[in-house]
Parts: C-alpha cells; structure tokens; sequence
C-alpha cells in the first residue's frame, strides 16, 4: 500500500488523502478479504440485454442509444434507455456527444465544396440508395455513384442491405469504373496536377444515412486520397448536392 510504503502513519494519511480513518479501515479490510472496495455491482438486467443491444447497434452504427432503444422497444424489448445506454458504454459503442461541432465543421465543408461550379467531371460525386422492390417482395438496395458533371453512372452496387460495406463497395466500384474508362490509368493520376503534384480530391457527396455516417465508412474514405467526404445539411433531404451547386452554396 502506498502508506506502508512511505511509512506513514494513519491518521496522517487520512488527513492527507481527506478519507475518514473509518472510510480506510473498512476499505482496508476489504482489500485484505480480497473483495473490492468499491463494485462492480451485480446488473442482471444489463447483462440479459447487453447481446441484444450489441446486435443492434452493429446493424445501426450511426445511431445512439436513444435510436437503438426505440428500435428495441418497436421490435417488443421492454427495458430502460439508460439499461441499453450502460449495455452500450460496456462494448464502447456509444456515439460520441459533439453532434453540434460535427455539424458545423460538415458546414464548412459544404461550403468549401460548392463555392464554385464544378467544370468538369471527377469534381463532384453523388452517392445514394434506392430501393427497388420485387414482385414477389423482396426489396433490393442499389448503392450508386454519379459524376455531377458529366452525369455520367458508375455502374451500381445492389444487395439486401444498405449498410457501410455496400457505400464501400459502391465506391470500389466506381473508382474502378473510372480507371477503365481512361485506360487502366489509376484514379489518383488523373487527379494528379502535373505542373505541382498537388491531388485535387473528388467531393464524394452523401445525405446523413446510418451507413455513411458510420466508423467503417469513414475509415474508407481515410484510406482514400482521391475523396472528400461531404454530407448534406441534416434534416434537409430536399436540399441535395444539385441545389446547393446550382446555387452556388
């Protein structure tokens, strides 16, 4: 113990540290039985529901333990938001709380990008879902990126989800396409000023959809130099990427 170590008596410790001299007798005693002095309290009802929240929240990773609780309570789980925010904090899958900063600094970025009026292709790209429901059904996603420019359709990614691996594999797509399409030259050469060196990255242009605002898709767009990544204004899907550049915004 760190008062046995400085040789130190108690009552001096006590005063030291401000822990009443029977606060640290009973904490002593629990240290020496080999409990802990304080929890981890028993939380059956955290430990019966954290699985379920774990899944849900992989299948959602944008959203936070409000939005996952109201997915839970819909699909007939009964238990408390701070239950599945405490199942959440145990994983580390919470979402972090500077939603105003983020908004502001996409703000910016919308701004930036759209200051002036694309002049040519690989400028802007706009990516999307669409759904497209069967006869029978079932409903397929279609994960797509279009040049704003040339609007020009680089192919689609379609699957039963429209999670942050099929945005990823969209894009995969697209970059491909388009290093066919200019015979085999990799993507980040045709960005490449010959003059400076200087990459003039690609707006990739989204709304705030679960799978783009999540950690793997950001990740991806990490890896990439050739992309930026721009989200449109939140709680305005009507304003798209076409009307803020016809706009000038």
């Amino acid at each position: 113990m760190i008062r046995q170590d400085a040789a130190m008596p108690v009552s001096r410790f006590c005063q030291l540290t401000g822990i009443p001299r029977r606060t640290y007798h009973r904490w002593q005693a629990k240290a020496r039985a080999g409990a802990s002095a304080k929890g981890p309290w028993p939380a059956p009802v955290v430990d019966a529901v954290e699985p379920v929240v774990a899944k849900y929240a992989a299948d959602w990773p944008a959203w936070g333990h409000r939005k996952i609780w109201g997915l839970m309570r819909a699909d007939g789980y009964h238990t408390s938001m701070s239950t599945v925010e405490r199942a959440m904090r145990r994983r580390g899958l919470l979402q972090p709380v500077d939603y105003q900063g983020e908004r502001r600094e996409h703000a910016k970025a919308r701004k930036a990008a759209f200051a002036d009026e694309p002049t040519g292709p690989h400028q802007v790209w706009q990516l999307d879902f669409s759904e497209y429901e069967t006869t029978t059904g079932g409903i397929w996603r279609l994960a797509g990126c279009c040049d704003y420019y040339s609007k020009y359709e680089y192919g689609w990614h379609i699957a039963p989800t429209c999670t942050g691996a099929d945005a990823i594999a969209s894009v995969r797509a697209a970059i491909a396409e388009a290093e066919q399409l200019a015979g085999g030259m990799p993507l980040i050469e045709q960005l490449t000023d010959p003059a400076t060196g200087k990459v003039r990255r690609i707006k990739l242009v989204t709304d705030n959809g679960g799978a783009f605002k999540g950690h793997a898709f950001a990740a991806f767009i990490a890896t990439r130099p050739e992309l930026i990544h721009i989200r449109t204004r939140r709680k305005a899907p009507a304003r798209t990427a076409c009307a803020n550049a016809r706009s000038g915004r």
